[in-house]
């Protein structure tokens, strides 16, 4: 650094300094100062105060809405309880919270039963499919198309108990040894006082024992009191397919305990019911295939029925039934039942009734008299039998028609035998005709049975054999449809034994006929008339009664409109039955009997001394006084 740039900086240095002193700030300037930055800082400190202090108050309203709200909604509670207990009493608490379920099931059904009400919501058949395909199972009822209530009177209120919710109690299994489900459901009223639904479910079983059971309840209810009511009431499912005879076999079923006589309301007509005015002892929906039954271990003193055909797509008809169950007034009540979830089958509803002669085997209509005889103990155990070898049941209605007819062959064979006898002896009466003509009826009718009786030949033969054979042709007619065995089994064509089959499926609905076409209905109108023919030609074509010919080829044809939406299975019984008795017929003729061999024997009989009949004396005796008083 040179000479002249020391001297720049000194000259600088001194510059500064002498700047420095004499603008320095005077004592009066500094407290100025001092003074100014500590007016600042009290207004900050005031503006801060200020500021909390304002949110303080912001606060302390906030706390003090809070507290209002929290003492109206205490308040608003406090009014809705008051509400509840007013309308409810000391069920109250019971009136509002959320519906839950409990399933109890075994190997065969499967019971959903919900805490809003402690009622039966929703049974599966778990063993049998809906018409439809799918995998379906069969529902016998569902929750929202179900009510399920005990009803009684308690502080001067009336109580159902489907407006409350129960409290499911655990513990599932009351026997662990035999796997029995069980399902407590309790209506809790305080103080001790509840009304539990026990529901008991065994292993393999349709039988769903459900007791009532009350504990100081009698604190509540009045102490006049002498009955509760059970009510129930459904929307029973469509379950196969042909919905017209599915509906005209569903209705409400019920037995009298007193003399056990079991009664139903209509299936045909859309609205009916009735006031049970006695004790009963079960109360039973039946469906076409499968029954919800209500069985009472003692009584239901009294009750009604009733059920209305409903017109929604899924489903058939409403059923209501109204129990009164007695009541003694106590601290502990007590009210056993069971409840029947099952199929219609007959062996089933048998075995379950032997213990309490229960008789449920009658909700299955296999006719009256004679007609369920014959089903009972002829068709049924047969139809067992042969369904025990595994066969189609295709198989099994041949194998069953065979054997039907080859019992009957007797009867077949003295029915032919008897028109060949009045075949042979047509001419013979065609002579007698001739000679009397349509002015000596009487004369002509004498000489008519004076033939008869000297040939040996009654003209009533043929009919009788025919007649013996009816009720098995009528017990057929209700023991197909009825047959659980045949749902949904399928055979050549037919997808469903129990139900109509079709081969083409019309545009349009012909009245009385339907929109389908059966093919075992058209082939069981053939064989009418194939066996028609045959007994016209073996009568000798006869015009004494013309009209009856017309009648006997009129019936194929109303058969035709009436069996098209009935039960395939008996339309293919009925049409091989018709086809074996032409067979039976053709080898009876050819084998069995020589017309030329019953003539020669007829004339033989006339050469034998006549004994006249109480019947044919009475029958001379007659014409005489007719022929005096001309």
């Amino acid at each position: 650094m040179d000479k002249n740039s020391i001297i720049g900086l000194v000259l600088i240095f001194v510059i500064i300094m002498v700047f420095s002193y004499f603008n320095q700030p005077s004592q009066e300037e500094l407290q100025k100062q001092k003074q100014r930055r500590d007016s600042i800082a009290l207004v900050q400190k005031q503006l801060e105060t200020k500021r909390l202090v304002e949110e303080k108050k912001k606060h302390t309203k906030l706390e003090v809405a809070t507290d209002s709200l929290s003492q109206n909604i205490a308040q608003n509670d406090s009014v809705k309880n008051v509400k509840l207990y007013e309308e409810f009493g000391a069920l109250w608490q019971a009136a509002e919270g959320k519906e839950e379920f409990i399933t109890i099931e075994n190997e065969l059904i499967k019971v959903k039963i919900s805490t809003k009400g402690g009622r039966p919501y929703e049974v599966m058949m778990k063993q049998y499919d809906r018409y439809e395909k799918g995998g379906k199972k069969v529902l016998l009822f569902e929750g929202k198309k179900s009510r399920f209530s005990l009803n009684f009177f308690a502080q001067n209120r009336n109580v159902a108990t489907d407006n409350f919710f129960f409290k499911s109690l655990k513990g599932a299994k009351i026997d662990a040894s035999k796997d029995k489900k069980e399902a407590v459901l309790r209506l809790d009223a305080g103080e001790g006082r509840y009304v539990d639904f026990v529901y008991t479910l065994e292993p393999n079983s349709y039988l769903v024992n459900f007791d009532i059971k009350m504990s100081n309840m009698d604190k509540l209810i009045a102490q006049n009191v002498t009955y509760l009511d059970l009510f129930w009431e459904i929307d029973l499912p469509q379950q196969e397919k042909g919905r017209d005879w599915e509906n005209q076999n569903s209705t409400v079923y019920f037995k009298y305990s007193e003399d056990e006589e079991i009664d139903y309301l209509s299936e045909t007509s859309d609205e009916d019911e009735e006031d049970l005015s006695t004790k009963v002892k079960w109360i039973a929906f039946k469906g076409h295939f499968f029954s919800s039954v209500l069985i009472a271990k003692d009584e239901i003193s009294s009750g009604k029925v009733k059920q209305n055909t409903l017109t929604d797509a899924s489903h058939l008809k409403h059923f209501v039934a109204e129990a009164r169950l007695p009541y003694k007034s106590g601290s502990k009540y007590e009210y056993n039942s069971k409840f029947y979830f099952g199929p219609n089958d007959y062996s089933t509803l048998k075995s379950i009734s032997k213990a309490e002669n229960l008789e449920l085997q009658n909700l299955i209509p296999l006719g009256w008299a004679i007609f369920r005889w014959v089903n009972v103990f002829a068709l049924i155990p047969l139809f067992d039998f042969l369904g025990s070898f595994g066969w189609g049941y295709g198989l099994i209605i041949l194998v069953m028609t065979i054997i039907i007819k080859l019992v009957l062959f007797p009867l077949t064979y003295k029915s032919y035998l008897s028109s060949a006898k009045m075949r042979v002896l047509k001419p013979e009466i065609d002579a007698l005709t001739k000679k009397f003509g349509n002015d000596k009826a009487m004369e002509k009718q004498q000489a008519t049975m004076a033939l008869y009786k000297k040939t040996g030949v009654n003209p009533m033969g043929g009919c009788l054999p025919m007649l013996l054979q009816f009720p098995i042709l009528i017990a057929m007619f209700r023991f197909f449809p009825a047959s659980i065995q045949l749902r949904q089994q399928s055979f050549l064509w037919a997808t469903d034994l129990s139900t109509y089959d079709s081969i083409l499926e019309l545009p349009f609905t012909i009245p009385f006929y339907g929109a389908h076409v059966s093919l075992f209905t058209l082939l069981m109108a053939a064989s009418i008339v194939l066996t028609t023919k045959i007994n016209s030609a073996d009568m000798g074509g006869s015009t004494q009664m013309p009209g009856m010919k017309t009648m006997m080829y009129m019936m194929p044809v109303m058969m035709v409109f009436w069996f098209n939406s009935y039960s395939s299975g008996l339309s293919y019984y009925y049409f091989i039955s018709n086809i074996i008795t032409f067979l039976q017929m053709m080898a009876i003729r050819k084998f069995f009997i020589n017309e030329d061999d019953i003539l020669k024997k007829l004339q033989e009989n006339k050469k034998k001394p006549v004994v006249k009949s109480k019947f044919q004396q009475r029958l001379e005796d007659a014409a005489k006084q007719q022929r005096n008083r001309k």
